[in-house]
């Protein structure tokens, strides 16, 4: 039995300050340029100053990106583009610059960060930083077993938290979060499905580089197959993570969960980190309140985890890269809702009573 109490995430975790939020709308009223007229640029910016507690808002200055890493046995089924086991390729990418994440995050300035937690490689082909909180190598066939023990489940859980802390600690102040894997999207499809009470035909998409119509039709028998083994275990979110989730995905829920208690905002990329942030919500229905959704993947479980948490996506560009990628492209936008709040100067008196006459 599990020693981590995840209850204590409801009490942990608060929503962001509603009273600053309304001042940052009242300072907006004042501004030259007339509320509402940025669209949902004035709704982040008041936003991102609740997050802050802050009027007005702090640019964001140190955000990062953070990708945790994993394969999943399912793989093995032929459900992906990639040969199975193989996301230690991708991640070698991303370290080496070679990979879509990497050219915009050095475009935009923005450090990122790997995290192995279950990649099926030797631990001594990556560096040290990369795999000192992996768990196991790779996960189980969660059509068949269980993708972790539950101690490797509440171990990866605690490696996401630690991940969380250790970001909060060196002054990161907006997170882009997402996920280097092979496997990981058809463990994402079964934790929605489970979540949703949805079939699996609903919620199975065709991955970030496109299956063909058998390849769909074997993931989405996975999916279904998987979900049987998934619902006896609904109440018990630990539980759900170690039979259909996988050392990446618990890991994310973790890291998800612990920023929203060190009021860290994050913006969701993919697939995988809109499953992991649905079961962060079973958890702590307060937790969605600190997540952005940074782009809409085409992903049917994507958009339905999001719909769920009530969460619209900033961008709608087709990019199913993965990697986090997407969600960087929507950093800009939250960056200049930033600028925006805080340094449109305010309408004069006259300018007021103009504005208020039209």
């Amino acid at each position: 039995m599990s020693s981590l109490n995840l209850d204590d995430f409801t009490d942990l975790i608060e929503r962001p300050d509603g009273g600053v939020r309304r001042d940052a709308e009242a300072r907006r009223e004042r501004q030259v340029v007339p509320p509402g007229s940025l669209g949902r640029l004035d709704e982040l910016g008041e936003w991102l100053a609740a997050a802050q507690a802050a009027v007005p808002v702090r640019a964001i200055e140190r955000p990062r990106v953070v990708l945790f890493a994993g394969d999943h046995g399912v793989a093995g089924l032929g459900v992906s583009a990639r040969p199975a086991g193989s996301a230690d390729d991708l991640v070698r990418a991303v370290l080496d610059g070679a990979s879509a994440v990497s050219v915009l995050a050095r475009r935009l300035g923005v450090p990122v960060r790997v995290v192995d937690m279950a990649l099926d490689c030797e631990p001594e082909s990556l560096p040290d930083e990369v795999v000192r909180h992996r768990v196991r190598r790779g996960s189980g066939r969660i059509d068949v077993e269980d993708a972790l023990t539950l101690e490797e489940a509440e171990a990866a859980f605690r490696a996401g938290v630690a991940v969380a802390d250790e970001e909060a600690d060196s002054g990161t102040d907006l997170v882009v979060l997402g996920d280097v894997s092979v496997g990981g999207t058809t463990a994402a499809a079964v934790l929605v499905a489970a979540l949703c009470g949805t079939d699996a035909s609903v919620v199975t998409g065709r991955g970030g580089r496109a299956i063909d119509d058998l390849a769909w039709m074997r993931k989405c028998a996975a999916v279904r197959d998987a979900l049987r083994r998934a619902r006896p275990v609904l109440g018990d979110q630990l539980q759900l993570l170690a039979t259909v989730g996988g050392a990446d995905l618990a890991a994310i829920t973790g890291f998800l969960l612990q920023s929203a208690v060190r009021k860290t905002p994050v913006v969701l990329d993919g697939v995988v980190s809109a499953a992991c942030a649905l079961v962060g919500q079973r958890v702590a229905f307060r937790a969605p309140d600190w997540w952005l959704a940074g782009q809409s993947s085409g992903e049917p479980a994507q958009a339905k985890a999001f719909d769920r948490m009530a969460l619209e996506p900033l961008l709608s560009h087709g990019v199913t890269v993965g990697e986090g990628a997407g969600a960087l492209l929507a950093l800009p936008l939250v960056q200049a809702a930033a600028a925006l709040a805080a340094e449109l100067p305010f309408a004069s008196a006259d300018a007021a009573e103009g504005l208020s006459a039209e």
